[in-house]
C-alpha cells in the first residue's frame, strides 16, 4: 500500500509518470526503505495510466464489497435459549447504562477526546 500511496502522492503532485527514483524519494522522507519488486510491480501496473480514472475504476468495485451491517448469526445446534427471567433484568442494565451515558456526555458538552 505504501508504494501506491507514494505514487498516487507523486502522480497528484504533478508527475504524470512516477520513477522508481521519484516514489524511493517519498518513501526515504518518512524513513521506509523501499522493496524494488514491490516497486516496480506497482509501476508496472499504474505506469501510461490515467491516476483519475483508476481512482474511479477502484471505487467502482469497492461498492460492490460488503462493509459492516447486520450478519444472520444462527445458533448453535444444542445450544438453549436464554431463560425468559433474564431478559427483563438485562433490559434494566441496558436502561442504566444509558441514563449514565447521557450524564457523561452532558459533562463534557458533546466535545469528548473519542466519540
Amino acid at each position: 500500500m505504501r508504494y501506491v500511496t507514494s505514487y498516487l502522492l507523486a502522480a497528484l503532485g504533478g508527475n504524470s509518470s512516477p520513477s522508481t527514483k521519484d516514489i524511493k524519494k517519498i518513501l526515504d522522507i518518512v524513513g521506509i526503505e523501499a522493496d524494488d519488486d514491490w516497486l516496480n510491480k506497482v509501476i508496472s501496473e499504474l505506469n501510461g495510466k490515467n491516476i483519475e480514472d483508476v481512482i474511479t475504476q477502484g471505487v467502482g468495485k469497492l461498492a460492490s464489497v460488503p462493509a459492516g451491517g447486520a450478519v444472520a448469526v444462527s445458533a448453535a445446534p444444542g445450544s438453549a435459549a436464554p431463560a425468559a427471567g433474564s431478559a427483563p433484568a438485562a433490559a434494566e442494565e441496558k436502561k442504566d447504562e444509558k441514563k449514565e451515558e447521557s450524564k457523561e456526555s452532558d459533562d463534557d458538552m458533546g466535545f469528548g477526546l473519542y466519540d
